[in-house]
């Protein structure tokens, strides 16, 4: 008979549990000590391992050979818990068996002694579906109750315990599993039942299961039924989300008005027989990770890999911070008028992209707010009758080899060596900080750096003592915003162009660089 993956490869013992050391390690601890307590209080998300952590303790403190604070698994107590024939454990579900009448009934059995382990166990799942009158019951007998018997609440719900409860219990919180734990775990699972997973794969249905394991392994056991190799397109075709790049391509097409573009994404899904609410329920993460990116850039909040991120800074770059909370509102309103009216899905979501492409199309707050901001950027920029242009034919990355140092000694004619008026930037700490509002990334790379103005050229040389961050700030997206944030700053520089990064190990003449460097 087939046996789920999740059941199958359920932990039986506590070094098993995948994300949870915090607490697994203080249930071992309490159990190799013979120092369990009598009433335990198990809260997290689904999945999380909050019912295999209760079965494990109520094995380890029944079993005649625990080995160091694990159940043995191989003792006949440790068999009959496992084959569900122990009748001192006792499972019940809280959702279904609400009522005082139960829970009475539960409170004058404690009273009897084990038929045949330690302890009698009591495992209350969705513990905060029991009526208040049932919770007041179970108060005096959780508080001093008879030590052959052990209460273990789980819930996902802890908010809706009573304190009177909660109070009288030991609170174990259980965490959202991390996508490398999660993604370990499915590799392992996927080689002993011979399934081809790529690291891919296992990545997005970790993310999909956002933090729960059982999730997880019931994703990667419905991907495994095509018979092929489980991989990010295989994954994405079979659940019906939507890839990262194309995440991307439907804001670039956002930012840059590409309505036809638009229309065709919504057209395909409709084709496809997608749900357009699984579109843009990703869609609206995909904003919560530019809204991330924009304002502090760290990916320690982002489950991205690495080429995921680089894609999500590119975009990220075209919109600002009212705009990027503008379309989320309306994502988030279409979202919820889908949900009550699936009827016209297709009309509100092509309505919903047509307004965000064009905050006029819209009168809210949140509209007007990201007009106004998008105004005063080009405002800002343009308060000197300058109109910012990328060339593209500036170089892209800095190196030894393909940037030119302007104060490298370069022979005349008549073989002397000119000396270049060159100056430091008054006001680069100013440029620094505004570059901030932009990108925190390029802000931290700039405070290592120096810049100084070669008039002759007139040229901003920023310098730099590390290569990695050189080739960084040389690239055209952190070159605009350096442009940006001097013309903020009121900088005389009308062209980007004007800008170049350079090493400070370059070649360099001494006596122009005395003074700076």
């Amino acid at each position: 008979m087939h046996q789920a993956l999740y059941r199958k490869y359920r932990p039986a013992v506590f070094d098993d549990v995948s994300g949870q050391e915090h607490i697994t390690s203080i249930l071992r601890y309490e159990a190799l000590n013979n120092a369990v307590s009598h009433a335990y209080l198990f809260a997290g998300s689904r999945g999380t391992g909050k019912t295999t952590c209760a079965k494990i303790l109520a094995k380890v403190v029944n079993c005649l050979n625990p080995i160091d604070g694990n159940p043995c698994n191989e003792c006949e107590n440790c068999r009959a818990i496992d084959n569900g024939t122990a009748t001192d454990v006792i499972e019940m579900d809280a959702a279904t068996n609400t009522g005082v009448d139960y829970i009475r009934e539960l409170r004058d059995s404690v009273v009897y002694t084990p038929a045949m382990l330690k302890k009698r166990v009591y495992i209350i799942d969705e513990a905060h579906m029991l009526s208040d009158s049932a919770f007041n019951a179970l108060l005096k007998t959780i508080e001093e109750p008879p030590e052959h018997v052990l209460y273990i609440f789980a819930t996902t719900e802890p908010h809706k315990i009573p304190a009177t409860i909660i109070s009288r219990c030991q609170r174990f919180e259980f965490r959202r599993i991390s996508m490398a734990d999660l993604s370990g775990r499915l590799m392992y699972i996927a080689e002993q039942e011979g399934i081809g997973l790529s690291d891919d794969g296992a990545m997005l249905i970790a993310k999909t299961a956002q933090g729960g394991m059982r999730d997880a392994i019931s994703l990667m056991e419905l991907c495994a039924g095509s018979h092929k190799v489980i991989d990010a397109p295989l994954v994405n075709e079979i659940l019906g989300t939507s890839s990262y790049d194309k995440m991307c391509e439907v804001a670039r097409n956002i930012a840059e008005r590409n309505y036809s573009k638009l229309f065709e994404t919504i057209n395909e899904i409709v084709i496809s027989s997608k749900d357009i609410l699984v579109f843009f329920a990703d869609l609206t993460a995909f904003y919560r990770d530019m809204m991330v990116q924009r304002s502090c850039g760290a990916r320690a909040y982002l489950d991205l890999a690495p080429q995921e991120y680089a894609m999500l800074e590119g975009v990220t770059a075209s919109f600002n911070m009212a705009t990027l909370l503008y379309h989320s509102r309306l994502l988030d309103d279409a979202y919820n008028n889908m949900l009550k009216n699936p009827a016209n899905k297709r009309l509100l979501a092509e309505m919903t992209l047509m307004k965000m492409c064009d905050a006029r199309l819209a009168n809210s707050n949140d509209a007007i707010l990201a007009r106004l901001s998008s105004l005063e950027d080009k405002v800002t920029l343009l308060s000197r009758g300058v109109t910012p242009q990328v060339d593209n034919s500036a170089p892209t990355s800095a190196t030894n080899a393909d940037v030119k140092s302007p104060f490298t000694e370069q022979q005349t004619d008549e073989g002397s060596t000119p000396r270049v008026e060159n100056r430091p930037l008054d006001i680069w700490d100013e440029v620094i900080a505004k570059v901030g509002e932009f990108d925190h990334a390029v802000e931290s790379f700039l405070k290592n750096c120096e810049c100084i103005y070669s008039p002759s050229e007139n040229k901003y040389y920023i310098i730099s003592a590390n290569k990695l961050m050189a080739t960084m700030l040389g690239s055209e997206k952190n070159k605009k915003y350096i442009f940006d944030s001097m013309i903020c700053c009121d900088v005389d520089i009308t062209s980007i162009s004007q800008i170049e990064i350079i090493l400070k190990t370059s070649k360099v003449a001494k006596s122009d660089l005395d003074d700076f460097i």
